[in-house]
């Protein structure tokens, strides 16, 4: 059995500096969410202004989810070494530089390089802010609040992202990249009166017995499978209306939000849910509204209509996330040790973002190269069969636990 890691020390907040504390990652939280989506919406304008194929463009969403990829497992060990409160000011400054590079270059290299800079730099600052909160913070309801409000903030954000998008693009896609610097400036100017100290500890180790956890690893492959087949539909039918519908960028944006509008409305009762249905129900059933909303799409006409051709699949996958998402974050980690959790969360996490570098290529590829939409809305389907079937089988690791949340007697055999 591993050890638990070395407890991390902390200056905890002067009174009446909590709430301060959780605006602060909270803003940050937001600001990493805008980043996933805001570039969405204006990738056929760059694309059309800068002469780049889907193929090219593509790689401002695979580059920030790659960087978010590269650093999860490694910022565990940064934080460690240097403290979170270091980690979080550091990559908020990167961040902020970042942005101002992105949104004045014409270089394709350049713009690229920005996104995967900006992907690492959310992958210290997200995980950072939920580590400080649940190290400032006592277990209990005051901690639990927090943790909800930095979740909500979260899911928030991705909606923000495509609707500033919109607006952003209408005027100039560059506006889209230089726009989070004065905020993550401001942020880090907050930040370094009201983000603790916190000291050296040993770094989270991936071990063999994290390996052989099934809840995790399918947990894992869920939310790769997931994640990867929603950000390619996304892209695909971002295209596809660029291309046959001819919308402006406020268009698209709102079209978009019935994909994202289900996760943030649902997150305050997703303890609930998951608390009433388990995690394996939520998740297979997730997964197999998802799968419909893209087997919708392969089986029906070219669409020609966005209410009664993309819509109905848009609201499908938007479900599909209402309901997975946080089911996905309770199963990776409720039957892992605690002196593990350290370093199960980022690989859950790097999960998550990998299914984005797999998909995102592959679809842009497709897209490009072999034929267009449907060839690339077959593999983005295929993707999500594959998904189902790693919700619905039937997995154990170790001894029986609960596959609930929440109060109450009765415990349900762990099967994912």
């Amino acid at each position: 059995m591993a050890e638990p890691p070395a407890a991390e020390s902390f200056s905890p907040p002067a009174r009446g500096g909590t709430w301060r504390l959780l605006f602060i990652l909270s803003g940050n939280m937001v600001l990493d969410a805008i980043e996933v989506s805001v570039v969405l919406v204006a990738l056929p304008w760059i694309g059309a202004d800068l002469g780049l194929s889907v193929w090219t463009v593509h790689w401002l969403m695979s580059g920030f989810a790659a960087g978010f990829a590269a650093m999860l497992l490694l910022g565990p060990r940064a934080t460690a070494r240097w403290g979170l409160r270091r980690c979080c000011l550091v990559a908020m400054l990167v961040f902020a530089a970042a942005s101002v590079a992105g949104g004045l270059t014409d270089s394709t290299a350049l713009l690229i390089a920005s996104r995967v800079l900006k992907g690492g730099c959310a992958a210290l600052t997200a995980p950072a802010g939920l580590a400080l909160i649940t190290t400032t913070l006592p277990d209990g309801p005051k901690q639990r609040r927090a943790v909800s409000v930095y979740s909500l903030f979260g899911a928030a954000g991705f909606t923000l992202g495509l609707l500033l998008s919109g607006v952003f693009t209408a005027a100039s896609w560059r506006l889209t990249f230089l726009f989070p610097a004065p905020l993550a400036l401001l942020l880090l100017v907050w930040g370094l009166r009201v983000i603790p100290d916190t000291g050296r500890r040993t770094p989270p180790r991936l071990t063999a017995e994290l390996a052989r956890n099934g809840p995790l690893i399918r947990a894992t492959l869920g939310a790769a499978t997931l994640n990867g087949t929603y950000a390619a539909l996304l892209l695909l039918i971002t295209f596809q209306a660029y291309d046959h519908f001819g919308w402006r960028p406020w268009q698209l944006a709102l079209g978009l939000l019935p994909a994202c509008v289900p996760l943030a409305v649902s997150v305050p009762f997703a303890g609930r849910l998951v608390a009433r249905f388990g995690t394996r129900r939520q998740i297979a059933a997730g997964a197999v509204a998802a799968f419909a909303g893209q087997l919708l799409l392969l089986l029906g006409p070219e669409p020609v209509s966005y209410v009664s051709d993309v819509l109905p699949a848009l609201l499908l996958v938007g479900t599909a996330m209402a309901l997975s998402f946080a089911a996905l974050n309770i199963q990776a980690t409720q039957d892992v040790e605690p002196g593990l959790r350290a370093a199960a969360v980022p690989l859950f996490q790097t999960g998550v973002q990998l299914g984005g570098v797999v998909m995102l290529p592959l679809t842009a590829a497709l897209l490009t190269h072999f034929g267009g939409y449907r060839p690339a809305l077959l593999a983005v389907t295929l993707a999500g069969a594959a998904g189902v079937g790693i919700a619905v089988t039937r997995t154990r690791s170790g001894p029986p636990a609960a596959d609930r949340v929440g109060p109450g007697p009765r415990k349900e055999r762990n099967s994912t």
